[in-house]
């Protein structure tokens, strides 16, 4: 009558509820909430999480199978996985062993293997995923449960990080249960936390007489205190008591009645013993296969030690593998082996696991238990094992990498190769600090020159994340002057190159990269190829050369996908939205760095004047790297965020980007996000009217940040200058038009270079030719912002001269701000205008101010998601439809949710209906 036991028939207790399991005692509130919870997912209020939160043999898998019925009762498809301490390696598993098993499964096995052909993109995987689960629950309310979950694979957890947040529109119950550290599991809105307490008095007691019927004698009620309100030590002792055969009425003594493991343990055969300890160290599930091996004896001669342990309620069958009936009866079989005979099972069942040619996921969770410094099947194992892991689960595979090193004998040789390989993980999984200390422990040793080369190599890596230019300068220096190899010599040119895209002389820069790229051609690496053109393209947009920036990036692009952002960025600065469009709609949802995807999305967006829809696109960039942990680019999304805050007039959202900015820069010092900063805490200044501050920021970014004067000021300039203008630091100001008359010659085919330096001029001289012909050269190119800029300049320079030509000119540049969304220009512009045609007060016709709620503070993208969603379309026919990534939609999603006040698909359709708008799914 344990709680892990297969269903059986309750009984009715005088005064309690009629439960369906008897384990269920005590947990009628529980089971209530989760009956809700079912409830209220099945009749259309979106998603939700359960989790169901205690220690071992609490009741948290009986709670969970109950609520498997419940569900399924409910018209449910559901998924009821588990995870095992021993699969940490294998990605995936945890979630896959529910999604690919219900009655029907929720996935199919198709579905499934194309999945599982992405598992080095997670961010592909999980939206992939989410696609399909959305699609799935469109007509039928969907459960996944998954027990055990501390015990998740990395990628597994990541998913139920991810997910259900995705998915709360969506009718997808979570419930998860798991031990009490709630960091492990997937928390976010609308989820429903369920900490299991230890059972009352009264629920032990109605327990006891479901096991023994009738009244519960004192003296069991007494020894049941022994179980510390555990429903599971308490049926094991109540097991006992119906096992000695002693009438409730005249009970055996005390020490005769508790049965406990080690008691059970003790009646069975040695060979039933020893095949238990075995199986305890292959895990909770094992197969008869891997335990036969391990102790030496075909499969066929264990049945009766299969029997004997079955029939003594230790191991269930479940057809293809044995599993121990609660994780504490395995936990307390292992812990009755000793140390020392733990550990050499533990090394045997990884020997015998490779040895039958199962993978090293199967075999590596063993070694971590047992393996031996000076082991070299381990470190190997280790090694193969984390090169496998490293693209889906980084964290995990510099884990590995480590171990391996630190099974490597300190003088050694393998330790360089085996050192490497950890530096390579700890620099993928984010861990630079780490990484530069392992290199610098194994430069120590004086490593062979052409080691040490190797190994600054690698560590060039982890020096540029670091944004140590300074210290990768010299390493590369000195590793260039070791090096014979020359495939490590054209790596060391490029990463020279690349810290020299840094510096002042980017003439010299770009020599050393022309070099490296020659010398990478001649090797034939492909790594040094992609340093090399990296670093070619980087130092031609620190110059200000589009167009040697465009060629460079096409050229990484074409030779490797994952760089497509980079050339679609590089495009834009030339203009060549076009291309920029077609080059996005290709990727489609490629699994290749979707957070980069959606910058370039974003500074697309941004190019052409669509303000809501490029903040979007920043908010998801944000969310995709904070889901990965690696917000590398989290200074420029806020910037970004911040300075369309302030075009918007919105200065309270600029401000929580700047606090946003503020401490990022704080915590992790970067040369270009400092210059970033600087220029966003200037256009604040400047906006509070603290002109002198906004100069001198402004002119700190010129002087301290050569590198970046043609990448951060280029887009910025016109509004640099007007900042200097204010600020009264005329040679600022002329400084500043200079760049970008300097930039427009190195770009004689780009409008906006053009036009913008025209219009800088036009500034600094008060010259009304300069600023016509920048609104002339400004409407051949694609980008209406700086088009309305120039057009608001010129129109107030044509006002204070009295000519009549103002009032179309300020009414051209009012109506493109206006139709960005850039309330606060064209605010301004409005009252520009307003002067000109002599109806001063005349503010009724102007925007009114956009609501927090309601179907009124939608923005027009929102507006076409909602009725698309409202009309049957999933995220992702949504995205097709409108031609944004999926991942966009979902942020829509997101806030159309806030500002409605809705939780479910169902609920927003009653709302766009009620608007009259189902009827117009792509207009507005």
């Amino acid at each position: 009558m344990s709680l892990d036991r297969p269903e059986g028939k309750g009984t009715t207790v005088p005064g309690s509820t009629a439960l369906s399991r008897p384990g269920l005692r005590g947990r009628e509130a529980e089971l209530q909430r989760l009956r809700a919870l079912i409830e209220a997912v099945r009749e259309g209020e979106g998603g939700a999480i359960a989790m169901l939160l205690g220690e071992p043999g609490i009741g948290k898998t009986v709670l969970l199978q109950e609520t498997v019925s419940v569900a399924r009762a409910h018209g449910f498809v559901v998924s009821h996985g588990r995870a095992e301490e021993l699969h940490e390696l294998a990605p995936l598993a945890s979630l896959a062993s529910g999604l690919l098993h219900g009655d029907p499964p929720l996935l199919s096995s198709t579905d499934f293997a194309d999945l599982a052909g992405h598992h080095d993109q997670r961010i592909w995987l999980v939206e992939r995923l989410a696609q399909l689960i959305e699609e799935r629950s469109a007509g039928t309310p969907v459960l996944i449960a998954v027990d055990d979950v501390q015990w998740a694979d990395p990628l597994s957890r990541f998913a139920l990080s991810v997910m259900p947040a995705r998915l709360l529109s969506s009718p997808v119950l979570w419930l998860l249960t798991g031990r009490n550290d709630p960091e492990l599991y997937g928390q976010g809105p609308r989820t429903t936390t369920l900490p299991l307490r230890p059972l009352s008095d009264t629920a032990l007691a109605e327990l006891a007489r479901d096991v023994l019927g009738g009244d519960v004698p004192t003296q069991v009620a007494e020894l049941l205190d022994g179980a510390g309100g555990n429903p599971f030590l308490a049926a094991e002792m109540l097991m006992g008591i119906a096992a000695s055969g002693a009438g409730v009425d005249e009970p055996e003594p005390p020490e005769r009645l508790v049965l406990g493991v080690r008691d059970r343990l003790a009646d069975l055969r040695p060979d039933t013993l020893h095949f238990l300890r075995i199986g305890s160290v292959l895990g909770r599930a094992f197969s008869l296969a891997d335990a036969a091996a391990l102790c030496g004896r075909p499969a066929s001669g264990l049945s009766a030690e299969v029997d004997e342990a079955i029939a003594a309620a230790l191991l269930h069958d479940e057809g293809e593998r044995l599993l121990f009936r609660h994780d504490l009866l395995r936990q307390a079989v292992y812990a009755d082996l000793a140390p020392s005979v733990r550990r050499a099972l533990h090394r045997e069942a990884a020997s015998r696991l490779v040895a039958a040619g199962r993978s090293s996921t199967d075999a590596v969770p063993h070694l971590l238990k047992s393996a031996e410094p000076g082991d070299q099947e381990a470190i190997g194992l280790l090694g193969t094992a984390a090169t496998d892991v490293i693209a889906v689960m980084p964290d995990l595979a510099a884990d590995l990498a480590v171990r391996a090193l630190e099974l490597v004998p300190p003088h050694a040789s393998m330790v360089f190769d085996v050192g490497e390989r950890a530096i390579v993980a700890l620099t993928r999984a984010g861990r630079y600090t780490q990484a530069r200390d392992t290199g610098d422990t194994l430069l120590a040793r004086q490593p062979p020159l052409d080691v040490f080369a190797r190994l600054q190599s690698v560590l060039g890596d982890t020096l540029w994340h670091l944004d140590d230019i300074h210290e990768l300068t010299r390493r590369s220096t000195a590793a260039l002057a070791a090096v014979t190899d020359p495939t490590i010599r054209a790596r060391l040119t490029a990463r020279q190159a690349l810290a020299r895209s840094r510096g002042r002389d980017l003439g010299a820069a770009r020599e050393t990269g022309e070099r490296a790229l020659a010398e990478a051609e001649r090797s034939g690496d492909r790594e040094a190829r992609v340093l090399a053109l990296w670093g070619l393209g980087e130092i031609a947009l620190n110059a200000g050369d589009c167009a040697a920036a465009a060629e460079h990036h096409t050229a990484l692009s074409v030779f490797d996908t994952a760089f497509l952002p980079e050339e679609a960025v590089a495009r834009i600065h030339m203009d060549d939205f076009d291309t920029v469009r077609r080059l996005l709609r290709a990727a489609g949802d490629t699994p290749l760095r979707p957070a980069m995807l959606i910058w370039a999305q974003a500074t697309l967006n941004m190019g052409l004047g669509r303000l809501d829809d490029a903040d979007a696109d920043l908010v998801t960039a944000e969310r995709l790297e904070a889901d990965l942990h690696v917000p590398g680019n989290l200074v420029n999304i806020r910037v970004n965020r911040g300075l369309l805050a302030m075009l918007r007039g919105d200065r309270e959202a600029a401000r929580e980007h700047l606090d946003v900015v503020r401490a990022t820069v704080a915590e992790r010092p970067n040369t270009g996000n400092h210059a970033t900063h600087q220029y966003f805490e200037a256009v604040v200044a400047d906006g509070d009217g603290d002109h002198a501050t906004a100069a001198e920021l402004v002119r700190s970014v010129q002087r301290d940040h050569p590198f970046l004067r043609w990448r951060l000021l280029r887009p910025h300039v016109v509004q640099a200058v007007r900042i200097a203008l204010r600020g009264g630091d005329r040679n600022l100001a002329e400084d500043l038009a200079a760049q970008a008359a300097e930039h427009a010659t190195r770009n004689p085919s780009v409008p906006t270079a053009q036009g913008t330096a025209a219009h800088a001029a036009g500034l600094v001289n008060a010259d009304h030719g300069l600023l016509e012909r920048a609104v002339r050269i400004l409407l051949t190119g694609p980008r209406p912002l700086p088009l309305a800029a120039a057009s608001a300049d010129l129109g107030r320079a044509l006002l204070a001269a009295g000519d009549a030509a103002a009032t179309p000119t300020l009414t051209r540049a009012h109506d493109i701000y206006a139709q960005a969304g850039a309330d606060a220009e064209a605010d301004r512009v409005r009252a520009d205008l307003e002067r000109a045609t002599s109806r001063t007060g005349r503010r009724s016709g102007g925007r009114r101010p956009r609501l927090g709620q309601g179907w009124e503070a939608l923005t027009a993208s929102e507006r076409k998601v909602a009725r698309l969603i409202a009309a049957g379309h999933t995220n992702r026919s949504a995205a097709e439809a409108l031609v944004v990534s999926p991942h966009t939609v979902n942020t829509h999603l997101a806030s159309i949710f806030r500002k409605l006040s809705v939780r479910s698909r169902v609920h927003l359709a009653r709302i766009v209906l009620a608007e009259g708008d189902a009827g117009t799914a792509t207009g507005d």
